[in-house]
């Protein structure tokens, strides 16, 4: 059976949006309990902001997705469809790993991990469609951002 691509592009948002936000569960209880009491660098913004940004940056994954997987089936095709559900489960570790298990530094190193997923996804997805490969540069530039507010964070509290 065929899936509409209406369908496919319905379903790699709502999912993506939906499973990403699975994690700020992890996120939620500690804000105002163990992440408030940390220290952070003078560039940590304000936390309002990150609901609105990863909300968009799923969105954006969503739609990026639905690019690749309305392509007809290739082993390219499923080799970057791969890479972006290797990058979205490290995305979804990292929010367990420093907000639920408090662990800044490993979050740190997972965090260079999925860095390097973002990366090859981009690289996949580019080879099949340059607007999906661009569309997850919002992406890779936050965690970029990301990575260096929990290097600041694991750096002023161990």
């Amino acid at each position: 059976m065929q899936i509409n691509n209406r369908i496919k592009l319905a379903v790699s948002v709502l999912l993506t949006v939906a499973l990403g936000s699975l994690g700020g569960l992890f996120t939620i209880r500690e804000i105002p309990v163990w992440y408030a009491g940390l220290q952070k660098p003078s560039f940590n913004p304000p936390n309002w902001i990150f609901g609105p940004v990863w909300t968009l940056l799923y969105f954006l994954m969503g739609v990026s997705f639905y690019l690749i997987w309305k392509e007809h089936k290739s082993s390219l095709r499923n080799k970057a469809m791969v890479w972006f559900g290797v990058q979205f489960l490290l995305n979804f570790c990292w929010s367990m790993i420093f907000f639920h298990f408090h662990q800044t530094g490993w979050a740190l190193v997972e965090i260079g991990c999925m860095w390097v997923a973002i990366l090859i996804t981009i690289l996949q997805f580019g080879k099949i469609s340059s607007l999906a490969a661009w569309l997850l540069v919002p992406y890779i530039s936050w965690v970029s951002f990301a990575s260096i507010l929990n290097y600041a964070i694991w750096q002023l509290n161990h």
